[in-house]
């Protein structure tokens, strides 16, 4: 059987993302784009008022609510699974109610305790993702004793408290967090041992796409020109058990991803 995947495209609503910011900053234009994506296959929509690239600073809580819950309304009212890309629990819990379904928080409910219950009394579906400090000070000086380990063990930690306030076992996916306090050497080292992370038995989201550990790889300045990059990163991490795939270019991923799984699946028989 072929390795079954689904893509996560994100839509921005910011003006300071680190690869997009300003693109979709308008409602009409995010509700666009995010259609787009969902024609070239993404399965989810990951919808963010607020950026979390290395040095950003928290954007106010009434300024988010505006920015990003018109677009999940008119998002989910197209039928498309709508995500919520957030840390706070207003946000979430207005977004949950415009018809978002999937809570993707990059705290994995440190920040608020009680997303985990508004998650579990919603039914939902989560993401818990693994992040060294918060972005403003993540890639100052990033050190671990073992990457892998520690990153596994967070992420189990940080589910069983989901488990704990309600929240579903197969409701629940884990990001180890590629760039979110992390050197090069810790993405390679992560994507190398990802499979260690598929052993916790949570489906695995990955975030490669045109993050900046691709351009110090192989050269790559501009953001939009690390599509090659995302998609080695993701055929390697699909190999390695993830199962979803955030990215911003749908339509080259689904591609490459299709042929991928295919490819695993003679692998199997």
């Amino acid at each position: 059987m072929a390795a079954t995947f689904e893509l996560m495209g994100v839509v921005n609503v910011t003006p300071d993302s680190f690869s997009d910011g300003g693109e979709w900053f308008e409602r009409d234009a995010a509700v666009t784009h995010g259609l787009q994506l969902a024609q070239e296959g993404a399965a989810i929509l990951d919808v963010g008022g607020e950026s979390a690239r290395p040095g950003a600073m928290p954007v106010p809580e009434e300024e988010e609510l505006r920015r990003a819950v018109p677009v999940v309304a008119a998002l989910a009212r197209s039928g498309v699974t709508v995500s919520i890309d957030t840390s706070k629990l207003a946000i979430a819990e207005a977004a949950l109610g415009a018809g978002a379904t999937y809570v993707n928080d990059i705290t994995a409910f440190r920040a608020a305790p009680d997303l985990a219950g508004l998650v579990a009394e919603r039914g939902a579906r989560c993401c818990l993702m693994h992040m060294l400090g918060e972005p403003r000070t993540m890639q100052d000086d990033p050190r671990y004793d073992d990457v892998v380990d520690d990153v596994r063990a967070f992420l189990e930690e940080r589910a069983e408290f989901a488990v704990r306030e309600g929240v579903r076992e197969d409701r629940i996916d884990v990001d180890p967090g590629i760039g979110f306090g992390k050197t090069v050497e810790h993405n390679l080292e992560l994507l190398r041992r990802l499979d260690e992370v598929a052993r916790l038995g949570f489906r695995v989201v990955v975030g490669f796409s045109r993050k900046s550990f691709i351009h110090r790889l192989a050269g790559a300045p501009d953001p939009h020109d690390r599509v090659a990059g995302t998609i080695a990163a993701n055929v390697l991490a699909l190999e390695r058990g993830a199962r979803v795939f955030r990215v911003h270019d749908v339509a080259p991923a689904r591609q490459a991803l299709a042929v991928a799984a295919a490819t695993l699946a003679r692998d199997d028989v």
